[in-house]
């Protein structure tokens, strides 16, 4: 049935101490999806139909969780009311069909076995024995797992986003270590207008003709404009989409996953169904979700901001629908206000339910890091932060981060994801060259040790924060962005290396080294810089490389150096007084 007639339908099970129509009949599950790794394998059961705005509440009162074993592997993966089962197409707010969605990590035959109770609020009840046996529990099946034949920038060839103990993030079917590079705004993203029960604060008209033949659709042709958008961001070389999943009495108040804004028990299958569609394609495209749950204006709207049922349940909605993608950020929330306790709570609960540990961060005020970030050091279950701050104090934060959480235990891995205001890129036509984004944000950062960068665009002029329609207003921001990202994966191990700014003699330049092997130094005033090298460490390759312009390495007036001490490295191939990189490496063997 269409939303235009939501109808009560109530054809439960029989649960605890209410009276309802058994379910006749169990199913073993329809399995759907390409059944390769790191494919999503998609599992759907005939239950009990009811409806969004049914009692009992299919949201609260039915539990849905699905184990799959290969091996002496086992992973519980919580599932979901799914309305009809296409309800993305359909707009759909009722039916029978419930659903798990599962990532395999390995080849090779799967089993699965179907947890499925009923009963007052057992959805959030963290008893395994809750509620009541109903309909298809028990019900199971099993399936076989090729290799993914995937190719990047599909994250399907690359494997589950993962934090592996450091400063960065890593692949775990390549190893490849991930460097970020992407768009914080529009924050208010998921605002677009042909989402179903959504305040339609986005169209996304230019990106009418990015959106290609054969990419995905919903509704009968809706949703050109915004994947057009995610293929030209994709495009010009970005990784990642910042976006924010609630934003009621927020700045935009223009996002939320259930059927009306206060409506905290009730989700919008459609819409969900919608965003899925979306997210998808971010797979594909080689996109990440960074997933921003709340921002400040809203982080005390759940539950008085503690970790009661509105909040699990909004967390476990989002985990059973949306963890089974590859590159996940999981945000706790913008300039959060919550508590030390609160956040631990969230972490741990999220940590605990998500079946893959998707990384988990929080972002707070650029003045509230030693209020917010301290308590948190060496805290099992955060893997890292998302800053906002000015310039120099973000570049700042990051050395005091990654040196404290180092001496703490547990690595964070540090991403700028908020500009203070003035150095967020404004649009191209405002100003073309982006000095201070890339000048005093964007390399500095990354040679600071930062494992990305997120541009955020200010709220003080068109196509800003909350009203950009075109990503293509900052085409060269995203392709110097492009260029600090290829130089890093091209030439570096920066995994393995750290900040050492001391090694030049201007305090301006920034150094991220792996001593005695590789050194990139950044040189934002240009300049003919000298390297304090170590002695017996032997022959040196001097490289330059264009921040502005990108391109293949270049040599300047001097190509090679030795160790012990003072390095001249010489002039830039031209513009001497223009920034520059220096890539200095070591001759043989010790060469990435």
């Amino acid at each position: 049935m269409s939303r235009r007639g939501r109808a009560l339908v109530v054809l439960g099970c029989i649960a605890l101490s209410w009276t309802a129509p058994a379910f006749a009949g169990a199913s073993s599950g329809t399995v759907s999806g390409e059944l390769k790794k790191w494919h999503a394998v998609t599992i759907t059961f005939d239950g009990p139909a009811t409806a969004e705005s049914a009692e009992p509440n299919p949201f609260t009162d039915y539990r849905l969780e699905v184990t799959f074993t290969n091996g002496d592997k086992s992973v519980a993966v919580p599932g979901y009311y799914a309305a009809d089962g296409n309800a993305a197409e359909t707009s759909a707010s009722q039916g029978g069909k419930w659903r798990v969605h599962f990532t395999p990590d390995r080849e090779g035959a799967w089993s699965y076995a179907a947890s499925f109770r009923t009963g007052p609020g057992v959805a959030v009840s963290d008893d395994p024995n809750a509620g009541a046996p109903c309909g298809f529990d028990r019900a199971g099946g099993a399936f076989r797992v090729g290799p993914t034949d995937m190719k990047p920038p599909d994250f399907r060839a690359k494997g589950m986003l993962r934090y592996v103990g450091g400063h960065y993030l890593r692949f775990a079917e390549t190893g490849e270590y991930f460097l970020k590079g992407g768009a914080d705004s529009p924050e208010n993203f998921l605002a677009y207008f042909e989402f179903d029960g959504t305040k339609p604060s986005h169209k996304y008209p230019p990106h009418a003709g990015d959106w290609r033949q054969g990419d995905p659709t919903w509704g009968g042709g809706k949703g050109k404009n915004i994947i057009g958008a995610l293929n030209y961001l994709a495009g010009t070389g970005m990784n990642s989409v910042y976006f924010i999943t609630m934003t009621v009495e927020g700045d935009g108040k223009d996002v939320w996953p259930w059927t009306g804004p206060s409506e905290y028990t009730r989700f919008d299958c459609s819409k969900l169904d919608q965003w899925e569609v979306v997210f998808s394609h971010m797979d594909r495209l080689g996109l990440m979700l960074h997933l921003v749950h709340q921002e400040q204006e809203n982080d005390q709207l759940l539950d008085g901001g503690d970790l009661g049922m509105n909040r699990k349940l909004y967390y476990r909605e989002l985990i059973a629908r949306f963890a089974h993608h590859l590159a996940v950020v999981w945000n706790l929330g913008e300039e959060n206000t919550n508590t030390t306790q609160q956040r631990k709570d969230f972490f741990k609960y999220i940590h605990d339910l998500d079946p893959y540990h998707h990384p988990i961060v929080v972002h707070t005020f650029g003045g509230g890091q030693e209020k917010v970030y301290r308590p948190l050091l060496g805290y099992s279950y955060m893997d890292g932060v998302s800053l906002q701050a000015g310039p120099a104090r973000a570049v700042e934060q990051t050395l005091q981060w990654r040196k404290e959480s180092d001496a703490a235990g547990r690595k964070w891995f540090i991403c700028y994801d908020e500009q203070g205001r003035g150095a967020g890129p404004r649009p191209d036509d405002q100003d073309p060259n982006h000095d201070v984004a890339r000048k005093e944000c964007l390399w500095p950062l990354l040679l600071a040790g930062a494992a990305g960068v997120e541009w955020f665009f200010n709220n003080d002029h068109a196509y800003d924060d909350l009203a950009c329609e075109e990503w293509r207003s900052r085409q060269n921001m995203w392709d110097q962005t492009r260029y600090a990202l290829e130089f890093f994966q091209r030439y570096l191990p920066f995994h393995e290396m750290v900040p050492a700014d001391g090694l030049t003699p201007d305090a301006g330049d920034c150094v991220l080294a792996k001593e005695g092997q590789v050194y990139a130094i950044y040189l934002p005033r240009g300049g003919s810089p000298w390297l304090d090298l170590p002695a017996g460490a032997g022959e040196f390759s001097v490289k330059w490389y264009d921040p502005r312009r990108g391109g293949a390495l270049q040599d300047g007036t001097v190509t090679s150096v030795r160790g012990a001490g003072r390095a001249d490295l010489g002039a830039p191939p031209r513009e001497p007084e223009r920034d520059w990189v220096v890539l200095v490496k070591a001759a043989g063997p010790n060469k990435k």
